[in-house]
């Protein structure tokens, strides 16, 4: 309470029985007192700034985790992609000199396209990482067959039958699982911590209404007024008075909890099998196991695709030879020495990071119905809890008989403090149990590596949950079955643009397409999504049988 205020009532309130009887007081009882109906009214605006004053203080820790903590884990995040990008032009620039150099573009959209989704675009991860791979595909088949001169159409086939071919193997499907989870997981927790920020703002900005400010007068400063300086209100008072004036906020528990709760399992995934750092790490590893596993198998694959797309015609000044006989003169693919993987962000650590983290998240569970709590345990504030007969009862100095209150809106219809409308709940309390029912809801999902903004249109793939419960041992080393040890009683629409399509149309049309590079005639450009005769599907199977 403020001490101006205090000393002040002190040097009147001198001799009571030299005043009148207080006929003119609103707020405090109407006893003999050294207050005028002037001081009244100051001394009521003066609790109602106390009270506010005493939600910031109290809620500042809060504030302060969730603003840091989302500063903190967004510069890390940030960072841990640009020195992965920043590894792999290092590494493929040493190794494959020129040829990669010539086709960078490729591996640069690939990060801007991350960037872009763990700032909150319109992006679809599975759809980044099949376009990439789309686009490699083209490269790297003409990489490994100098001795031909490939057109768009034919590069088109190629690409268009990558998921049948399978050129690099598996790893297009292991690194789509380990960076899908693990970059939904970022997200979502930056964007977690960035909506609990927002929240404790808004559900602190407050102002007390006329009964709430009744109620903190007659426990503060009516005492004064009775010439009573230094009684402090009883603990029971002041926790009636706080549970009438945060009514809405005590209905803010049930979601928060859930919240809390939410993002300490989500920090928990990310130190574990959706770790970050491994996934941004394994990028560039991975790109490189893949065009070793194509340029191993190009023989196979180029002989498929020969027999698929038909038969490319020789680059000019070249005799026509096979992919093997050729392929002596070209400088080899390798992948990385354990000395020239990505380093992670410099002086930061994911484990460091979450620990702190988690140890901040604990002692949030039940702030909003605590909150009364640790106000009125401030000696400050009230008197201690042990002191019933010795403090402010709201009339006079002796014990406070009636029963205190239960937390939350509704069971305010019995406070005897603080009257409350129970049946006008707070519209804006409202709007903030919907953004935590959100924010959680996607939290929820990221644990299981699914994004909700793409879950019906990846349905099945690494970002939508058809993968969440894949573990490798390469990607995380050291980590056995995931079993969260905190088990308590689970992107708003990013001004980026849609990531525009790719220029080529992939309707699957030039796979029919008679060209002048001897591509394969065959009945079956003449097939269509209508009806198919009978006597065409033999034919059907022994096409489809060359890709196998």
């Amino acid at each position: 309470m403020s001490g101006g205020i205090e000393f002040l009532t002190k040097s009147i309130c001198i001799d009571l029985i030299s005043f009148p009887k207080g006929e003119h007081l609103r707020l405090c009882p109407q006893d003999y007192t050294c207050c005028s109906s002037q001081m009244e009214e100051t001394l009521a605006l003066q609790s109602e700034r106390d009270f506010i004053k005493a939600i910031e203080e109290n809620s500042q820790f809060l504030l302060t985790t969730f603003t840091q903590r989302h500063r903190r884990f967004d510069e890390f995040f940030r960072e841990l992609i640009e020195l992965s990008e920043k590894s792999m032009n290092q590494m493929f620039t040493k190794t494959y000199g020129r040829l990669f150099t010539q086709n960078a573009h490729v591996f640069q959209e690939l990060f801007v396209e991350l960037r872009r989704y763990y700032s909150g675009g319109s992006v679809s991860l599975s759809e980044v990482l099949s376009d990439f791979w789309s686009r490699l595909v083209e490269r790297v088949f003409s990489l490994v067959n100098p001795q031909y001169q490939f057109s768009e159409d034919y590069l088109e086939c190629v690409s268009k039958h990558a998921e049948q071919l399978q050129p690099f193997g598996d790893v297009p499907r292991r690194l789509r699982v380990q960076v899908s989870r693990a970059f939904i997981a970022a997200r979502a927790l930056s964007q977690g911590l960035a909506t609990g920020r927002d929240i404790v703002n808004k559900a602190t900005k407050l102002t007390a209404d006329s009964e709430c400010v009744r109620g903190l007068m007659r426990q503060w400063y009516c005492p004064l007024c009775r010439g009573m300086p230094s009684l402090r209100p009883c603990h029971s008072l002041c926790l009636n008075v706080m549970k009438g004036c945060l009514a809405n906020q005590g209905d803010l528990d049930t979601e928060w909890n859930n919240f809390i709760d939410a993002l300490y399992q989500v920090s928990e995934k990310l130190e574990g099998p959706f770790n970050m750092e491994l996934a941004a790490d394994s990028i560039s590893v991975k790109v490189s196991e893949a065009i070793m596993h194509m340029q191993e198998n190009s023989v196979s694959i180029s002989t498929k695709v020969f027999q698929g797309c038909g038969s490319p015609r020789p680059a000019p000044g070249r005799s026509k030879r096979s992919p093997k006989e050729s392929g002596g003169n070209r400088r080899p693919f390798r992948t990385y020495s354990p000395e020239e993987k990505p380093t992670t962000a410099a002086g930061t650590n994911l484990d460091r990071l979450v620990t702190e983290l988690k140890e901040r998240l604990r002692p949030m569970r039940g702030f909003w119905v605590s909150l009364p709590h640790t106000i009125c345990n401030d000696e400050k504030m009230a008197a201690d809890v042990t002191n019933e007969d010795r403090c402010w009862n709201g009339q006079t100095r002796g014990r406070y008989l009636p029963d205190v209150t239960g937390d939350g809106l509704v069971s305010q219809i019995n406070n005897p403090e603080v009257e409350v409308d129970i049946a006008r709940p707070d519209v804006r309390t409202r709007q903030l149990i919907m953004e935590l029912r959100v924010v959680t809801n996607k939290l929820r999902h990221a644990q299981s590596g699914q994004d909700m903004d793409f879950m019906d249109s990846e349905e099945g793939s690494g970002s939508a949950g058809g993968d969440q419960g894949e573990r490798y041992n390469d990607d995380w080393p050291g980590y056995g079955p995931y079993s969260p040890p905190y088990n308590k009683p689970p992107r708003s629409p990013a001004s980026n643009p849609a990531k525009p399509p790719r220029v080529r149309e992939r309707n699957g049309s030039k796979w029919n397409k008679n060209n002048s590079h001897g591509r394969i005639q065959s009945a079956t450009s003449q097939l269509s999504f209508s009806l198919v005769p009978l006597l065409s599907l033999p034919f059907m199977v022994t096409v489809a049988t060359m890709w196998r």
